[in-house]
């Protein structure tokens, strides 16, 4: 039994919606699932507000939401992405002798979903699982700078969409801007100290076959140790590998 009912409830509400070739009227979700009206209405006005669920009022019917659909192609996008990446990312780490690492783009956060470690290097804060904000790391901005300006207006409307990490980061949506400029001149974007004092990160886009970015390809190392020409080289690597990636994901 789960200890959480409303979640229960709304995956219930979910499922239902995903079974059904057309939308349906709240009456047949509270007869199927055996809710009260209100219970159903409460649900769907909450899934409605993240997205999960669109109303057609004229229809008096629901149907799932973009987020829905976001989210049922994240997961077709990530289990071949992971499956090909793992290789490439083992290989990176491998011949760089640095921490690799495979995020993907969720709103305004990234989520890391493969990490390979070189013997000796440290644990990163960049585990598999974790969330950061996009805008402090180099994946985040490899994969911003590859959007359109307009999504980047939708993400980051203000600066209360902009979150720091001790104090560390763009404060302001001019500032984003420009350092995602500063990313597409230069071809591959690099943090320093934003995530973890001491260590710098390079990343590179991974692009799908209409140029969207889907995940991010980075390494991290100390940067004390590693000068402008190093760093340069470091890039290179994870452009070769981002770009291999991108070629299997096009089936090239």
């Amino acid at each position: 039994m789960s200890n959480v009912p409303a979640a229960g409830h709304a995956l219930d509400v979910l499922t239902l919606l995903a079974a059904h070739p057309a939308p349906v009227p709240a009456a047949t979700i509270t007869r199927r699932l055996g809710l009260p009206r209100s219970t159903t209405y409460h649900l769907l006005a909450t899934l409605i507000e993240r997205g999960f669920v669109a109303h057609l009022p004229e229809e008096r019917r629901y149907g799932l939401g973009p987020a829905a659909y976001e989210l049922g192609t994240a997961y077709q996008r990530q289990a071949p992405l992971q499956r090909f990446a793992r290789p490439i990312l083992s290989r990176l780490a491998e011949v760089s002798t640095h921490n690799a690492h495979l995020a993907v783009l969720h709103g305004r956060d990234v989520l890391y979903v493969i990490e390979e470690r070189a013997p000796g290097r440290p644990l990163l804060v960049t585990d598999v699982g974790v969330r950061l904000p996009a805008a402090l790391t180099a994946s985040g901005l490899a994969m911003l700078a590859a959007l359109p300006g307009p999504q980047i207006t939708a993400l980051f409307p203000d600066r209360t969409a902009l979150v720091q990490r001790d104090g560390r980061g763009p404060t302001t949506v001019t500032a984003l801007r420009r350092e995602l400029t500063t990313t597409r001149t230069r071809g591959y974007a690099h943090e320093v100290d934003l995530v973890t004092a001491g260590l710098a990160s390079v990343a590179y886009a991974v692009l799908d076959h209409t140029g969207h970015p889907v995940a991010g390809v980075a390494l991290t190392y100390p940067a004390p140790g590693v000068d402008a020409a190093g760093e340069a080289a470091l890039a290179a690597q994870v452009r070769r590998a981002a770009e291999a990636l991108s070629r299997r994901l096009a089936g090239r």
